[in-house]
């Protein structure tokens, strides 16, 4: 499954719910999301329409070390 190419910093958001991810607060143009399950882990996406390639690219490979997953098994589980 490829990246999405025209995902929002809000969608991401959403999407990423499926992995226990909650919103803990907005600062600006920067969304921060916390999650308890396998311990506890913060991420800061940027609410931006789309999120750059690099820049989401960089954000699942953090998800991916925190819950022990490969790019695919992640992609499945946020995005179908």
């Amino acid at each position: 499954m490829k990246l999405p190419r025209d995902l929002s910093g809000d969608q991401l958001a959403k999407a990423l719910q499926t992995l226990g991810y909650t919103v803990d607060h907005q600062t600006g143009s920067h969304i921060r999301l916390t999650t308890q399950e396998k311990g506890e882990h913060h991420l800061t996406i940027p609410n931006h329409k789309p999120i750059k390639v690099g820049t989401l690219s960089a954000i699942l490979r953090d998800i991916e070390n925190h819950f022990n997953l490969t790019r695919e098994e992640l992609l499945e589980r946020v995005f179908s």
